[in-house]
């Protein structure tokens, strides 16, 4: 059951009659809105700490970070693909969380040595594509199955992807496509499924949910979106690249520089507990969970059934790495079609 925002309304004036003065926590969130939401109203029901919450992409905060460098906004950054996380810790535009993260499943263990305290692993999803069964009916078309067949001729104008200058999910897509095939090869790939896309969004999550409502007719995006909306009841189907496919390490970092040091410390704490994490499921949030005592869906996507590639975050996570694809893939990819951008 969800926590009514009532009980947070009621808390908040019980502190103010009271004459207590709530801590004060900014967070920006690149999750999906509703998660966003929830994840504020619980945490201040639970802790008394005032949440500001905004959603934006992991570029977008990204960017937001190094402009506001020595005199940041916000506190926490929660959510969202991993590589931009280390980037930002690379870059001293995060510090140490000081989260003490040994009950941790291991692969949030290794962002945190990886960033040397400065990020946690909050989930794991997997990169995939979706594509929506009445439309591919319609239009007579073949089901793809590997990456591929995202770049047969037939699929001109059919595909949908997000643009990884402001999204984490095309960036790890991106990434992942240069690791799987070479980086020549990888290009070339991209460059010919470029020719196919329809649109490049802002957001990662953008075109599952456009290939749902029947607005194109595949999405490349991660699995756990895909399965919320096939269980709301969408004619989709979900895909798992024959060649093999990414995945994302999402995180949660604390901005270097914020005055609510304290809060922003029991944010990171309640994000990666099983109490904090579980609620997920309320509002469909079906990816791997850090901490291995929160409830998961049966439906979820398994990392054991997918075939998934050695994703080289070190690399990926890279500053000079990230800018340099972004740079090819603005010259090589972006003009291949007559995709329009969100």
């Amino acid at each position: 059951m969800y926590k009514v925002t009532i009980s947070a309304l009621a808390l908040a004036s019980a502190m103010w009659a009271s004459g207590a003065q709530a801590e004060q926590l900014n967070v920006v969130c690149s999750n999906e809105q509703a998660w966003c939401d929830l994840m504020a109203q619980n945490f201040m029901i639970d802790t008394g700490v005032d949440v500001a919450m905004v959603r934006k992409s992991t570029g977008e905060v990204l960017a937001q970070l190094r402009a506001e460098k020595g005199n940041p906004k916000v506190d926490v950054w929660w959510g969202g693909t991993g590589d931009p996380h280390i980037i930002a810790a690379n870059e001293g535009l995060t510090q140490a969380t000081g989260a003490d993260v040994s009950g941790l499943l291991g692969w949030a263990q290794n962002m945190t040595e990886m960033t040397e305290g400065r990020a946690v692993g909050v989930h794991v999803g997997l990169l995939g594509f979706i594509y929506n069964t009445e439309v591919l009916a319609e239009k007579g078309l073949a089901v793809p199955a590997c990456w591929r067949d995202l770049a047969k001729p037939e699929y001109k104008g059919e595909v949908q992807v997000a643009n990884p200058n402001s999204s984490g999910t095309a960036y790890t897509e991106l990434a992942t496509l240069v690791q799987l095939f070479g980086e020549d090869e990888g290009y070339k790939l991209l460059s010919e499924i470029g020719a196919n896309v329809n649109q490049y969004t802002k957001s990662g999550s953008a075109p599952v949910k456009a290939a749902a409502r029947g607005e194109t007719t595949i999405g490349i995006g991660f699995m756990h979106d895909m399965v919320k909306l096939k269980k709301e009841g969408f004619p989709v189907e979900i895909v798992a690249p024959c060649e093999g496919t990414g995945y994302e390490l999402g995180a949660v970092s604390v901005v270097e520089g914020t005055p609510n040091l304290e809060a922003a410390k029991k944010w990171v704490e309640y994000v990666i507990s099983a109490e904090g994490q579980s609620p997920g499921l309320e509002v469909g949030v079906y990816n791997i969970p850090s901490n291995p005592a929160a409830e998961t869906d049966p439906d979820a996507p398994d990392m054991a059934s997918v075939k998934l590639i050695d994703y080289d975050f070190a690399t990926y996570g890279a500053s000079e790495t990230r800018e340099r694809l972004l740079a090819r893939w603005e010259s090589d990819v972006k003009g291949a079609g007559g995709a329009i951008e969100q």
